[in-house]
């Protein structure tokens, strides 16, 4: 159990994934074909980590919820993170409508509807989009089957049934002191094989890379690179001041949190995925101070909700398509394109390219601009996306750490003191009792408990 519980994210992972992404894209850039071709590996990687989301998910939800206070708080978590993410996935398809109002990238292209026409690839984008309606997210959080939420894959279907299931075993009383001792001890070995899997981290994070530089690299970044710099500009500016603002309300220093997770920002700027290093976050969110009731439902919950990457990437996207046809929208239509916007993003949860079928919906509904000019930046969509992720990601941290403070559970100084590199993160496993303990099995003291499992 003790080597489990060392650090499957030793402090050498973030040196070997970002050495991995810089010979990815050096490999991408001077062989195109061969970095094209390695798009398995990087698959592969994203799809290892997957197919545990659905299990760590439950398993942390059962523990967190089973062994927690008052049922009554589980509510109280849940209205207080969704007011979070609508407040802050609101504020980011605002700042992406008002930079691209100031700086209109797009004027001058003059662009021809009439001379575009979509590929393949963009009218899959414009099927799948066509068949999304916002009250989507609503219907699909209810699973055909107990079975089928995890074959699937749907968090949202998964959170459901976890919460289910948790006030079930917790009004069991002492009876189901078993079951979350078993749920506990099935997710240490869960958290064991995401220790073996990330070991392939930076073989991952080089393969993905490759392809994204091989497929989509040189042609494609000369002829859009302006737009591409311009939107990781905006992205960089939006975690540094916006998170900013939010981590200074927490207590905390935005860098000082990114520091913490420097392993999971450079594994999603390899993949383009961020959805890969869910468990670990989770595990770490733990292990800087968040209650695990707390993170086992605002983290999930997040990566349906929360996903201010791809708001802000609305926002940005849908003017510059307007201003290259030259269509002045006014204030009035931007609100209204602002307010579908929030109504369609709540439906992308287990959307693949989620973005950009948003964004196709979106404008083939409204038809204040052609949806047929997505076709402007769908060469450069994937580098877009990296981006989208990086900003999505950075509001799942944050999400945790505001709700931890929002109901004063955050245990700040140990935060302060792990983000600072001052301590060892830890985090905490279920008893049967429901109270802390370590994995060792000895009771913890002050809120201490093990250490988070982490790759080497």
């Amino acid at each position: 159990m003790r080597s489990l519980l060392k650090s499957a994210f030793g402090p050498r992972l973030y040196i070997t994934v970002a050495v991995a992404i810089v010979l990815g894209a050096i490999v991408g850039f001077v062989f195109p074909s061969f970095g094209a071709s390695l798009a398995p590996v990087g698959t592969g990687f994203i799809q290892l980590i997957q197919m545990l989301i659905a299990p760590v998910v439950f398993c942390t939800i059962v523990t967190g919820i089973a062994g927690a206070g008052k049922l009554t708080s589980v509510g109280r978590i849940g209205v207080k993170a969704l007011v979070y993410f609508e407040l802050m996935t609101t504020i980011a398809l605002a700042i992406g409508l008002v930079v691209m109002n100031l700086l209109k990238p797009g004027a001058g292209i003059h662009a021809n509807a009439n001379e575009l026409k979509l590929n393949d690839t963009a009218q899959g984008y414009v099927s799948t989009g066509q068949h999304q309606n916002w009250y989507d997210f609503i219907l699909n959080i209810i699973p055909k089957s107990f079975v089928g939420a995890f074959t699937d894959g749907n968090v949202l279907q998964v959170l459901l049934i976890a919460v289910l299931f948790a006030v079930a075993v917790k009004m069991l009383g002492a009876r189901g002191d078993a079951i979350v001792s078993a749920v506990g001890r099935v997710n240490d070995a869960i958290f064991g094989i995401i220790k073996l899997i990330m070991y392939l981290a930076p073989i991952g994070a080089f393969g993905a890379m490759a392809y994204t530089t091989g497929k989509f690299g040189v042609a494609t970044l000369v002829s859009l690179g302006s737009i591409v710099v311009l939107f990781w500009v905006i992205g960089i500016l939006f975690c540094l001041l916006v998170f900013g603002a939010v981590a200074r309300i927490c207590g905390l220093r935005v860098l000082a949190v990114y520091r913490y997770f420097k392993d999971e920002i450079l594994i999603t700027l390899g993949t383009s995925n961020y959805e890969a290093v869910m468990p670990q976050l989770m595990r770490k969110l733990e292990g800087a101070g968040c209650p695990k009731p707390i993170v086992g439902l605002v983290v999930p919950s997040g990566y349906a909700f929360n996903g201010d990457g791809v708001c802000l990437y609305l926002g940005f996207a849908s003017l510059y398509i307007a201003q290259a046809f030259d269509i002045d929208l006014s204030i009035w239509q931007q609100i209204a394109l602002l307010a579908v916007f929030m109504l369609t993003s709540k439906g992308s949860a287990g959307v693949a390219g989620a973005g950009f079928v948003i964004l196709a919906a979106t404008l083939s509904s409204t038809g204040t601009v052609p949806v047929v000019g997505i076709m402007l930046i769908l060469g450069v969509d994937r580098f877009l996306s990296t981006m989208r992720g990086l900003v999505s990601l950075s509001g799942q941290m944050m999400g945790s750490l505001v709700v931890s403070v929002w109901e004063r559970q955050l245990d700040r100084p140990r935060a302060l003191r792990i983000m600072r590199g001052l301590e060892a993160p830890l985090v905490q496993t279920a008893e049967p009792t429901g109270s802390t303990a370590t994995a060792e099995g000895a009771p913890s003291r002050g809120g201490d408990a093990a250490p988070v499992v982490t790759a080497p």
